[in-house]
C-alpha cells in the first residue's frame, strides 16, 4: 500500500472558527507643521482615511470595527463560543454525518455539542453549522477537539478529527485578609487586580457568607437616602490597578451565644466576581470558600459589650462586660477588681458570680470613675475559678477618652 493510498482525501471540510465581538478600529495618525516639507499632504490623508473621524482626525480611536484577527486571550470566567461548519466539498451525497465537539482540560473531558443527532444525508455544496458555548472555570490548556463521521455513496464509513489548542489565562489576582475586632465581628479585605492588558468595568463584587454569619458591605458611602459608591460613579479597573473591597461580617445569634462553636478554622464565605469587557463581554469568577483562624480565647473569655467613647472626669460611667465559658467545664467565678493609677472601680471587689456552664455567658454591669483626663485604659479586672484555683487576668480590655467636666462631649 503506497503512502498514496493511506492519506486518503475525506468528502467533508472542517473549519471551526471562535466567536468573539469585534474591536474598535484604531490607527497611527502620522502629522506635520505647514512648513514642512510634506505640507499639508499627511492631513489631507487622514481626511481622506475612511476609517478616521471627521473633524477629530489625529484621534487614535476611529468608528470602524475590525473582525479579530487571531484566536486571542480566554481568560478563566468568561464564555468560550465557537463556531463550527461542515461543508461538503464533493459532488456526490454523503449519508450518517455526525459531528462531535468535546473539551479536553487538565482533569475532565467535556461534550460540548448542542446535537448528537445524525443527518440522514447532506448534498453536494451544503454545510451543517453548529454553535458551542462554554463557561471556562479552568486555568491552564485546553484542547478543542472536533471529529466529523460519515458515509459515502459506496457505503465506506469515514472518519477524521481535528485538534485545536489553546490557553485560558487568570484575568484577576484576588489577596484576603482577615480583621478581628474586640466583639465577635470579623472585617474582610478583598484586593482585586486586574492583571489583563485591557480596562474592566466591575458589575459587581458580592460577598456570600456562610450559614454562620451575616455581611455588610463597607463599599459606600452614604451622602443621603442613596449611597453612592467609595470608587465613584465609573466602576472601571483599569490594566494593572487594585482595588480594596471592605465587607464586616457578624455571626447570627444562634452562633454567637454558643461560643464553644466558632472555634479553630472557620468558614467565612465566598466572594463572588462579575465584570465586563470590551463591548460587554461578561466574565464571572466565584473563589473558593474562605477560611479563617479564629482567635484563641482561653478559657475564660471577657468582651464589652457596651462602653462610652467619653466620660467626664471624676463622674461615674457605667460599662457592661460579657463573660464567656470557652472550655469543656463548668466554672465557679469570684470577681476582682483593681484599681490603676487613673481608673478606680466602684463597687465590692471580690464578689461570687456563680457557676458558669460550658459554651454559656453572663452579662455584668459595672461602674467606674476616671481620675486622670486623657486616653485612658480599662485594666484590673481578676476572674478566679474556685474549682482550679486559676485567676485569669484582664488588662487594657477598652479605652475611653476622659475631658474635664466642664466639657461636654460632643453628641
Amino acid at each position: 500500500m503506497d503512502a498514496s493510498q493511506l492519506k486518503q482525501e475525506h468528502l467533508l471540510a472542517l473549519k471551526v472558527m471562535r466567536l468573539t465581538k469585534p474591536t474598535l478600529f484604531t490607527n497611527l495618525p502620522v502629522t506635520c507643521e505647514d512648513r514642512d516639507l510634506p505640507g499639508d499632504l499627511f492631513s489631507q490623508l487622514m481626511k481622506d482615511d475612511p476609517s478616521t473621524v471627521k473633524g477629530a482626525e489625529t484621534f487614535m480611536l476611529g468608528e470602524m470595527l475590525t473582525l479579530p484577527q487571531n484566536f486571542g486571550n480566554i481568560f478563566l470566567g468568561e464564555t468560550f463560543s465557537s463556531y463550527i461548519s461542515v461543508h461538503n466539498d464533493s459532488t456526490h451525497i454523503v449519508k450518517d454525518v455526525l459531528i462531535k465537539a468535546d473539551l479536553q482540560t487538565s482533569s475532565q473531558r467535556l461534550n460540548l455539542s448542542a446535537s448528537n443527532a445524525v443527518l440522514a444525508e447532506l448534498n453536494p455544496d451544503r454545510c451543517i453549522d453548529d454553535v458551542i458555548h462554554h463557561e471556562v472555570k479552568e486555568i491552564g490548556t485546553h484542547i478543542l477537539v472536533c471529529a466529523v463521521s460519515y458515509t459515502t455513496q459506496a457505503g465506506e464509513k469515514m472518519y477524521f478529527r481535528k485538534f485545536f489548542k489553546f490557553q485560558v489565562l487568570k484575568p484577576l489576582d484576588v489577596k484576603t485578609k482577615f480583621y478581628n475586632a474586640e466583639t465577635d465581628e470579623v472585617f474582610l479585605e478583598a484586593q482585586i487586580q486586574n492583571i489583563t492588558t485591557t480596562p474592566m468595568y466591575m458589575e459587581k463584587v458580592s460577598l456570600e457568607p456562610s450559614l454562620m454569619y451575616s455581611v455588610t458591605e463597607l463599599n459606600t458611602v452614604n451622602t443621603g437616602a442613596d449611597g453612592s459608591s467609595t470608587f465613584g460613579k465609573m466602576t472601571y479597573l483599569q490594566s494593572m490597578d487594585t482595588r480594596q473591597y471592605l465587607y464586616c461580617l457578624k455571626p447570627k445569634p444562634e452562633y454567637s451565644e454558643k461560643a464553644g462553636v466558632i472555634k479553630g478554622v472557620t468558614v467565612i464565605g465566598k466572594l463572588d466576581i462579575v465584570w465586563k469587557t470590551n463591548l460587554g463581554e461578561r466574565g464571572r469568577l466565584q473563589t473558593s470558600q474562605l477560611q479563617r483562624m479564629a482567635p484563641g480565647y482561653g478559657d475564660v473569655r471577657l468582651s464589652l459589650e457596651m462602653i462610652p467613647d467619653t466620660v467626664n472626669l471624676e463622674e461615674p460611667f457605667e460599662v457592661t462586660c460579657k463573660i464567656t465559658n470557652c472550655s469543656e467545664r463548668t466554672m465557679d467565678l469570684v470577681l476582682e477588681m483593681c484599681n490603676t493609677n487613673a481608673i478606680h472601680w466602684c463597687g465590692v471587689s471580690g464578689r461570687q458570680l456563680g457557676k458558669l456552664s460550658p459554651n454559656s455567658s453572663l452579662h455584668l454591669a459595672l461602674k467606674l470613675l476616671a481620675s486622670v483626663q486623657g486616653l485612658q485604659s480599662i485594666s484590673g479586672l481578676r476572674l478566679m475559678d474556685t474549682f482550679l484555683k486559676r485567676t485569669y487576668e484582664y488588662d487594657d480590655i477598652a479605652q475611653v477618652c476622659v475631658v474635664f467636666s466642664h466639657l461636654k462631649p460632643e453628641s
